[in-house]
């Protein structure tokens, strides 16, 4: 049975909304047109979008989102990226964190200027789409969660008027230091909700301690089952497995985890029907 239909005047998390954002972050991989017609399909009739190229030396090829609004609700969504290039782009030695949004804690480097080639042009957007009552939601998958959560820190920290409704990140990849992590948390913890399914690698990088994940988990089991925080045989697993094989291989169940279409199709299981 479908999902139903997207409920522009939702405040809070419901299974259903989840599904939703994850349609909203799969659109942001289309083409500008394309994903201005899926929108308009679920009721937005204003829509912008937004490609930047990456500076060097990060082989991240662009920063691509969009920002679209209706009567009641505007949605940015931040375009992710394949594993592989993530799998490089994080794991060069040779990117120290840099001070994270209003002087907060610690981020990526190559986090930081995603975020900053499109952050100007999304902002005002958001003002100029947003305001009567409407509520502000982002979202991403892959490197797209890790830009929406800096991206909410960044409205909340710098104009607490922009304060995002809700954060929903699928895949998200470890962003930040612990001190940006826990101002964050006590800022949005209870408006944001980072989905990992199972075996997914991404969120297992960059490596903790030095970056953080952020609250709140919500997890999907083995059977696509969804709870609020991971097992800890799950999270051992996990480990174990990262030590043993190559989780960034295609064919592995690291990647395969990662893929939208898993976060979907898990969450449309999760949506009362």
């Amino acid at each position: 049975m479908p999902v139903a239909a997207l409920d522009h005047s939702e405040t809070g998390y419901s299974p259903r909304q989840a599904y939703w954002l994850a349609r909203a972050a799969q659109a942001a991989y289309a083409d500008e047109d394309t994903a201005r017609e899926e929108l308009a399909g679920w009721g937005f009739d204003r829509f912008r979008h937004f490609r930047t190229p990456h500076a060097a030396p990060f082989p991240l090829e662009d920063t691509q989102a969009y920002v679209a609004g209706s009567d009641r609700m505007v949605i940015v969504a931040f375009r992710g990226t394949e594993p592989a290039v993530l799998k490089d782009w994080l794991s060069d030695g040779n990117t120290p964190p840099v001070p994270g949004p209003a002087g907060k804690g610690l981020v990526h480097l190559g986090f930081h200027l995603a975020l900053a080639s499109v952050h100007a042009e999304v902002r005002d957007t958001v003002v100029e789409f947003g305001g009567a009552g409407r509520s502000v939601w982002l979202t991403g998958h892959s490197l797209g969660g890790a830009l929406a959560m800096l991206s909410g820190a960044r409205l909340r920290f710098e104009d607490p008027n922009l304060s995002p409704h809700g954060v929903f990140t699928y895949g998200q990849p470890r962003t930040c230091d612990r001190l940006l992590a826990t101002a964050y948390n006590d800022a949005l913890k209870n408006r944001t909700h980072r989905f990992v399914n199972n075996n997914d690698i991404v969120p297992q990088v960059p490596p903790a301690p030095v970056f953080s994940h952020v609250e709140r988990l919500r997890y999907f089991d083995a059977d696509g089952r969804l709870h609020d925080r991971m097992p800890f045989a799950a999270g051992v697993g996990d480990r174990i497995g990262g030590m043993t094989t190559d989780a960034f291989a295609p064919a592995s169940d690291g990647i395969r985890d990662h893929l939208m279409a898993a976060y979907l199709t898990n969450l449309e299981k999760n949506v009362p029907h």
